[in-house]
């Protein structure tokens, strides 16, 4: 990746919902942006930043519904850094955590077609703005962060190993594997560790629910609550003030 040049691709992450929480590199490429492709997660507002002659192209993925097939994104972004100079990748949270961002890196210095990374703000880290900070003293010395759905649709591995540590556990795309996970956590005794799940962080309709590991699919109906969210296991949850 080139780390200076105002042309090219820009892998670039959105935040987790609230507008203003983009960077400001990232607010000043879009200002720039002549093309954006752009994922179903981001919040739509970032677009009117753009200039009003920016074409702007979804090619986001419906949470277990319809999708852009990763290929088509690929040629997109070859077809369109061909004939535009500022061609923007768009994607909620940041683009290299679980967001394939580094795919799609790869494709384009494959291509020789220039790229930037800009981060952005992960769902993730944004669990603070319930109340539930990911480390603290005393509490939790690191965390682990996992897939709920791996490519062939399972559950991964890690989470066993990853919760027989004090870490805490940190899964994305996980709301269907909620009765696995609990189950996982039953059988090995933890099914009372503390647990949480957010939606939609960052935004007005944020939601929280807070209960134990063995719980969370009974906790998750009774909130009302479905995907895109992250699950948060770990003592950091108990903590007073974060319930």
């Amino acid at each position: 990746m080139k780390k200076e040049c105002d042309f090219g691709l820009f892998v670039m992450g959105g935040g987790p919902g609230d507008p203003e929480l983009i960077t400001l590199k990232g607010y000043r490429v879009l200002k720039r942006a002549e093309v954006i492709l752009y994922d179903n997660l981001i919040n739509k507002e970032l677009l009117d930043i753009a200039p009003k002659d920016c074409k702007l192209v979804y090619v986001g993925k419906q949470p277990y519904g319809n999708y852009t097939p990763q290929e088509v994104i690929h040629e997109l972004i070859k077809e369109y850094t061909e004939t535009h100079r500022v061609v923007i990748r768009l994607k909620g949270g940041d683009p290299f955590i679980f967001g394939r961002g580094f795919e799609e890196v790869l494709f384009a210095e494959k291509h020789g077609i220039p790229v930037h990374y800009i981060p952005g703000i992960s769902s993730m880290q944004a669990s603070g703005l319930s109340g539930i900070p990911l480390t603290h003293r005393g509490v939790s010395e690191s965390m682990w962060i996992i897939t709920g759905t791996k490519k062939d649709g399972s559950l991964s591995n890690d989470l066993r190993c990853a919760m027989n540590s004090a870490a805490t556990v940190v899964i994305y795309m996980g709301m269907k594997k909620l009765a696995e996970i609990a189950g996982v956590y039953k059988d090995a005794g933890l099914g009372g560790t503390p647990a949480a799940i957010i939606q939609h962080a960052s935004l007005p309709q944020q939601k929280k629910v807070v209960c134990r590991a063995e719980d969370l699919p009974a906790a998750a109906a009774g909130a009302g609550l479905t995907y895109p969210a992250i699950v948060i296991v770990g003592d950091v949850v108990g903590i007073k003030g974060a319930a």
